[in-house]
């Protein structure tokens, strides 16, 4: 059997005229019923955890929805777990479940980029594939995967890269691990995860993420410091930075809080290579740590998630 939990996101939406736009507005047994064949996948339960868009998933929500997969994984009576979920922050999740829970259940996250009011509906197609995925003894011991457009990607590495496109997921820092056709699923490369880290009391840390823009003088990174535990930088290319952010940085490691550098180009990592006034040898030599294979969003996830373990940034 396979436990359904539907959050919400665009996938339960349809068009609402009097609101103007887009509403939540199916639960779980209604998608379920648009999603004909369901039933021949797997057996299957469904947890109406909540009707959210994507842009409601606030830290709390976010561990909330963590702890019940986790008591579901823990439970012992299924064999994995499908959820449903706006794509806004969808990676958001799927790195939070991926980093810290046991892997040995797989949990596929999906969604849909269309509604049911839409011709090109993507919600049921979706849906099925990642029954498909959490059903399949070869997603066995591969923990949380996002499952999007017919391809299978892992949740610390799951991306959106288009803000429209119904094939919108990727992993610029990885590749796709796998996917599916016609309900049959298959993965490119065995999975390889280190051990999950455990936050003490929640996603209790505050990060701020902190574009570099050009001219940049430090002050928006001055303004976020007092509320914030922590920060990625979003540096240019390689990791450099206009020299104005240098002193503000400084002022950040010189109070105890980590400065994590990430790029703000799609594809490629932090190399520190340039040693001039705001170059990313120089940032990297005064405390910064280098983001590694990460997206800035994910760079953040991972400081947050670190700090409430009480434990250091792993670049």
């Amino acid at each position: 059997m396979i436990h359904l939990l539907f959050t919400g996101g665009t996938i339960s939406m349809r068009r609402d005229a009097k609101a103007g736009g887009n509403v939540p507005s199916h639960g779980g047994a209604a998608l379920v019923g648009l999603a004909p064949g369901l039933e021949r996948i797997a057996s299957y339960r469904i947890d109406d955890w909540a009707t959210l868009p994507a842009c409601h998933m606030g830290p709390d929500k976010l561990w909330a929805l963590r702890e019940r997969v986790r008591a579901v994984a823990e439970s012992g009576e299924v064999q994995g777990i499908v959820i449903t979920h706006g794509t806004d922050t969808l990676e958001e999740t799927a790195y939070l479940l991926d980093r810290t829970l046991e892997h040995r259940l797989p949990i596929a996250l999906t969604g849909a980029m269309r509604t049911s009011s839409d011709p090109d509906w993507d919600g049921p197609a979706n849906l099925l594939d990642a029954a498909a995925v959490a059903a399949s003894p070869a997603s066995d011991g591969r923990g949380a995967m996002v499952v999007f457009h017919g391809r299978i990607f892992a949740g610390r590495t799951a991306v959106k890269i288009h803000a429209t496109d119904p094939d919108a997921f990727a992993a610029p820092h990885a590749g796709q691990a796998g996917g599916v056709c016609e309900g049959q699923v298959s993965f490119t490369h065995g999975s390889s995860v280190g051990p999950p880290l455990l936050p003490r009391r929640g996603l209790t840390a505050r990060v701020a993420l902190v574009p570099a823009v050009v001219g940049e003088d430090g002050t928006m990174l001055d303004l976020a410091r007092p509320r914030h535990d922590g920060v990625v930088l979003v540096a240019f290319g390689s990791g450099n930075a206009p020299p104005g952010v240098v002193p503000a940085v400084r002022r950040w490691l010189d109070e105890g809080k980590p400065v994590v550098l990430a790029s703000r180009c799609p594809e490629g990592a932090v190399t520190p290579l340039y040693a001039f006034e705001g170059g990313g040898a120089r940032l990297v030599a005064m405390g910064v740590t280098p983001a590694g294979s990460r997206t800035p969003s994910q760079a953040r996830m991972e400081l947050a998630i670190a700090l409430s373990a009480g434990v250091p940034y792993e670049s």
